[in-house]
């Protein structure tokens, strides 16, 4: 998509802290972003560096241990300042959340069909015959043959794919503007994942759901995402085309992640022993304030300023922002 569509959530300087028993942790740290209606942006990035903790603040789910600054405008309404009653209304109705496990977002001694239903029961007005009926559409629709039978079953009588699917059923009951899939295929395998991500698609293009696309494999996105956000350590290092960030990387931490994606090379050893890619280094301590740039100690491409200087956003291409300094100052 060479252009944003409309503008239909906002987020602008968000920042999230943990407080924690060896103090505050900043998971997120002014986090600005724009999602456009029926927009699909990938948000991508190692484990621990934010992208749950946004995935969480875009429904305005914190714990009670956590503050929060900034501002989510969804349709023109402040998500972080709206009273708990009009969040419950938007929660599921017009935002849903897929979570990581569908094992765990299920309830096991509830029929599947019954959870789904819930959701109706929850923002809709109609009767338990209207309830059942749009219950099994919804699962026809997600790929089921039989919906009467899935309707019934528990979730441990069901696959992980069919779990992951239900998931989505009960996600899309309400025909939300805005769907937050949280690594909603990374404990699938890669027929399921394709199938997963071939079904969201569809969704998309039926209904015009956008859908923030959470994950930390690059592989996930390319024909799925319009747009990549590349999280760090709380902070969003790339932004652009889906297609353009994995051909052409721009942040040292990008490459890295699109390295790791791709085949493991020979590391010239005896014998032709393969050697998988790694980012070297640990991600940084997020109790402690950084004096310059988050990546620095893992980046093989580090200045001198990096150190003791926090990089801005650049922008060296009209639809690429960027923060390193290898792009200016």
């Amino acid at each position: 998509m060479p252009e944003l569509a409309v503008k239909f959530l906002e987020i602008r300087d968000l920042s999230v802290t943990y407080a924690s028993r060896e103090g505050a942790v900043r998971a997120l740290d002014g986090i600005d972003l724009e999602i456009g209606e029926g927009e699909v942006l990938g948000i991508l990035g190692e484990s621990g560096c934010g992208k749950s903790t946004l995935a969480k603040a875009l429904l305005s789910l914190f714990p009670a241990y956590a503050r929060w600054a900034g501002e989510i405008f969804f349709r023109g309404r402040d998500l972080l300042n709206l009273p708990e009653a009009e969040l419950r209304a938007v929660r599921g109705r017009e935002i849903s959340l897929i979570s990581q496990d569908p094992a765990l977002s299920l309830n096991p001694v509830m029929a599947v069909g019954t959870q789904i239903a819930e959701v109706l029961r929850a923002h809709l007005e109609l009767s338990g015959k209207e309830r059942r009926e749009r219950v099994e559409e919804l699962l026809q629709e997600v790929g089921f043959d039989r919906p009467a039978e899935i309707y019934r079953a528990y979730p441990h009588q069901l696959s992980g794919g069919q779990r992951q699917r239900a998931v989505i059923a009960q996600a899309i009951a309400c025909r939300p503007a805005l769907i937050i899939a949280d690594e909603a295929t990374s404990k699938l395998d890669a027929a399921l994942r394709a199938e997963i991500i071939q079904l969201l698609s569809r969704i998309r293009l039926e209904h015009g759901t956008a859908i923030v696309a959470i994950t930390h494999d690059p592989a996930m996105l390319p024909d799925f995402a319009d747009r990549i956000a590349v999280m760090y350590a709380g902070k969003i290092v790339e932004t652009g085309n889906c297609g353009e960030i994995l051909r052409r990387p721009l942040h040292p931490y990008t490459e890295a992640l699109v390295r790791l994606a791709n085949p493991a090379a020979s590391d010239g050893a005896p014998g032709g022993k393969k050697r998988f890619a790694v980012i070297e280094g640990e991600l940084p301590d997020l109790g402690v304030a950084a004096a310059g740039c988050r990546f620095e100690p893992r980046c093989a491409d580090r200045l001198q300023r990096c150190a003791q200087n926090i990089p801005r956003q650049l922008r060296p291409e009209p639809a690429r922002s960027v923060s390193c300094f290898k792009y200016g100052e």
